[in-house]
């Protein structure tokens, strides 16, 4: 099942930066063991702001919501998910 996620990340300001550096690193070993998995297809940040749009092949809505839930960012984002379907006029 193919899901597009945009995440939109609000980390609070008062957080020290050591520990968001921390926090980012740990997302960035999580998410890029996920593609290469597999289960996150594509990733692309949003120019001009603190967010990305992704695409991810998952088995069902509870193994997305586990992957997303599991993000060390995730206390501080805003999820929106769309689940989607092939298009009839798609060649692929």
């Amino acid at each position: 099942m193919l899901y597009l996620v945009r995440m939109d990340v609000n980390i609070p300001r008062e957080l020290p930066a050591e520990e968001a550096a921390a926090i980012k690193q740990r997302e960035k070993d999580y998410s890029q063991s996920l593609q290469k998995e597999g289960l996150w297809s594509h990733l692309w940040r949003v120019v001009g702001e603190y967010a990305n749009y992704s695409i991810f092949d998952v088995t069902s809505n509870d193994e997305l919501h586990e992957i997303l839930q599991a993000l060390p960012l995730f206390p501080y984002m805003e999820i929106e998910v769309t689940p989607l379907a092939k298009h009839p006029s798609a060649i692929n």
